[in-house]
């Protein structure tokens, strides 16, 4: 009987586990429940969107097992290295990810140093990730970041969604980390940050936005 109670709780963690890849915390505990989730209102929260240089074009080039392969390397390396931050990541759409501070879990002033300092440490990372069918090859990646108001909660029936209300994909560029003036903004505040003016740019949606390039921290560097 113990040893059936013993396999019991192990199986429950690895249920529990599972499904918190797939939910927040706090949405699978109102699920676990049978509770109704409600959406929630985030005053402030900051995100993070990123994408393969040529992705498509390297793609044609290789098998699906190959495209497979090489896309759970660098997501790999990428779900480690945020387990460093207070950050939640959202979803991975073919090349693209996608993660968020602030949301599910306020953590008050820090959401946009949290993801800035992920951001610098993806980008450094990602320089490191192999391509098995790529041997002399190396992955470049491009990196959008804004801070906005925010929502959390169910879409449908299947999975949670968040999305910064006024969030868009900004023009990127190779191997940069490009931030929005909320993001540029809510980074003044310590100091802490190297940072370019880019300029205005025609963003779909939005019109003309003056926006920044995220080049380092002042504090310290990202060790590959």
């Amino acid at each position: 009987l113990k040893d059936k109670t013993e396999d019991l709780k192990r199986e429950r963690q690895l249920a529990e586990d599972l499904l918190h890849q797939m939910l927040p915390k706090s949405v699978a505990k109102q699920l676990r429940k049978c509770q109704k989730v409600e959406a929630e209102n985030y005053d402030q929260v900051t995100i993070f969107f990123s994408d393969i240089v040529g992705f498509t074009s390297i793609a044609a080039s290789c098998t699906p097992l190959q495209v497979v392969e090489m896309l759970n390397n660098l997501y790999i390396c990428f779900d480690t290295r945020i387990e460093s931050y207070d950050v939640y990541k959202v979803e991975t759409i073919g090349d693209a990810y996608m993660v968020v501070s602030g949301l599910p879990e306020r953590n008050g002033t820090r959401h946009a140093d949290e993801i800035a300092q992920m951001s610098l440490d993806l980008v450094a990372a990602v320089r490191q990730v192999l391509v098995p069918h790529m041997p002399t090859g190396r992955l470049e990646l491009r990196a959008g970041i804004h801070t906005g108001t925010g929502a959390e909660g169910r879409a449908g029936e299947k999975q949670s969604r968040a999305q910064p209300s006024s969030g868009r994909r900004k023009e990127f560029c190779t191997s940069k980390i490009h931030i929005s003036s909320a993001t540029y903004e809510a980074l003044l505040t310590d100091d802490a940050y190297e940072i370019e003016l880019r300029g205005e740019i025609e963003v779909k949606g939005k019109g003309k936005m003056k926006t920044y390039w995220l080049l380092g921290n002042k504090n310290y560097s990202v060790q590959n």
